[in-house]
């Protein structure tokens, strides 16, 4: 069985070819509840976001805010497992079609098996992996079997960075390149960080994959702002809010979400 890799670079090359930017969804598996979360997630897609990320729920979330903290902590205490991730992702991809990338922190992936993970991810319909905290020059026995099974292997890039790790970080990463609007945590800020034009650009001297921007972006203003530079937006942090502010309905990224996808559509 091999990942959606392809459906994930052919819906980043249609949005291009529309002259938007792709919007990237994101919450963890297992919030509010795992049904309750396919439900979310798939009310996020069917509300103009073009891609989701399945966030793997982990004890030590160190890029992430307390909003996502909060969200991953309650799935934890809730039992939710790997095996309830990639059931999310099975699920959310046969419902809408559209590519799903598990984000998850390099420990949990390791202690299962890579081979296993990989294997199952394909199996379940997955496009790929985000992996923030995966350092690239240790990532060639993860690389050798996203590549057999044809998965999108996603490194996160900071301002931070030197031009010589970006080369190098881009050079392994495959899908696209995930570009941190700024330095520090998930969650939302009043603006946007003027460091993520500037790494995007940096970026585009040398690699020619998708760039896109998260961390930090949550309202449809940020958004359109990003994706004048930006081959994608992600927003996770605030999609997670409107689940921790009405935990009863599922559904309630969607107001948000259809907000962002069509500030994305008239930039």
């Amino acid at each position: 069985m091999t990942g959606n890799l392809d459906l994930l670079t052919a819906t980043l090359a249609k949005t291009r070819a529309e002259g938007r930017a792709a919007l990237i969804g994101g919450l963890p598996a297992g919030f509010p509840t795992v049904d309750g979360g396919v439900t979310a997630l798939r009310a996020i897609l069917d509300s103009g976001a073009d891609i989701i990320e399945v966030g793997l729920p982990h004890s030590d979330p160190i890029l992430d805010g307390p909003v996502i903290q909060t969200a991953v902590d309650q799935a934890l205490r809730d039992g939710t497992r790997i095996a309830d991730v990639l059931h999310t992702v099975r699920e959310t991809h046969a419902a809408t079609g559209k590519p799903v990338l598990v984000m998850s922190y390099w420990n949990p992936i390791d202690r299962y098996g890579v081979a296993r993970f990989c294997a199952e991810l394909a199996e379940a319909g997955g496009a790929g992996c985000i992996l923030p905290d995966l350092p690239v020059q240790e990532s060639a026995h993860w690389r050798e079997h996203a590549t057999a099974h044809h998965l999108a292997t996603v490194f996160v890039v900071a301002p931070s960075n030197t031009d010589a790790r970006l080369r190098e970080v881009t050079a392994a990463t495959t899908g696209f390149v995930y570009a941190s609007a700024l330095m520090g945590v998930t969650g939302a800020r009043p603006t946007l960080s003027t460091s993520a034009a500037t790494l995007v650009e940096r970026l585009r001297r040398g690699t020619d994959l998708p760039i896109c921007v998260g961390i930090g972006i949550s309202t449809p203003a940020q958004a359109a702002q990003a994706a004048t530079f930006a081959d994608g937006v992600i927003v996770a942090s605030a999609l997670v809010q409107t689940l921790l502010d009405t935990p009863t309905d599922p559904t309630a990224p969607r107001r948000l979400t259809t907000a962002l996808a069509t500030a994305l559509h008239q930039t």
